[in-house]
């Protein structure tokens, strides 16, 4: 069961429809959609030294709710990916429930023991190129639902260990899911923008070697 229900969450994660309106990631602009495989991906992304201004957790405003129904997006999250959907009470309150931690290959029952993991840490974004974005633009990072990879729901102590670290520094405890982890770390990267060190790089490119060139879809949100 647990294999299943880990490459059925992975496969949901990396395919997403293709459209007859992609263009080359270089020429996108906020709305387009593209194409591309992993590897062609990670080498359109732009090389260059990480930013060392001061960085603060706060110039990311997260968790808002934003079609104002009660629930944030980190619970909006939960209630997606929860393998059995949980109760959901007043203002959101959600008890029970069983969610699938895919850095580290468990079952979690019940919210508590989970954390909403930017697949993209805050602080890297910060250090690759959100130094220039606008508060808006940040928030809109720091709270996309509208691609499935920029957000998931894994162990609390997972998300603490990888903490603001990138591929170079950190990979997940289950080297199952590498292929997935930095396959989506290139396709978040490619959707907002965002540059990669060349250490960085060069560790996700020795790691996809080992792994399928995933073709993916993905629509530029700046």
């Amino acid at each position: 069961m647990r294999r299943t229900a880990a490459s059925a969450i992975t496969a949901a994660a990396l395919l997403l429809p293709a459209s007859a309106h992609a263009v080359p990631a270089r020429a996108a602009a906020p709305g387009d959609t593209v194409t591309l495989t992993v590897r062609d991906a990670l080498d359109t992304l732009d090389v260059a030294e990480e930013d060392t201004t001061p960085y603060k957790r706060s110039y990311f405003r997260h968790w808002i709710d934003a079609d104002r129904d009660g629930c944030d997006a980190r619970k909006e999250l939960l209630l997606e990916e929860a393998v059995e959907t949980p109760e959901q009470g007043e203002r959101c309150k959600l008890t029970g429930g069983r969610w699938y931690s895919a850095y580290d290959d468990k079952y979690i029952n019940g919210p508590g023991g989970l954390d909403a993991d930017h697949m993209v840490p805050l602080g890297e974004a910060w250090d690759s190129g959100a130094t220039g974005w606008t508060a808006r633009e940040r928030q809109d990072f720091a709270n996309d639902l509208d691609d499935p990879r920029s957000l998931i729901a894994v162990s609390g102590s997972s998300n603490r260990s990888k903490g603001e670290k990138d591929p170079s520094q950190w990979q997940p405890p289950a080297k199952g899911n590498w292929c997935a982890y930095n396959t989506n770390w290139v396709v978040v990267k490619t959707r907002w923008g965002l540059s990669v060190d060349e250490t960085e790089r060069k560790a996700i490119e020795d790691l996809l070697a080992d792994c399928p060139n995933e073709e993916f879809t993905v629509e530029v949100a700046r």
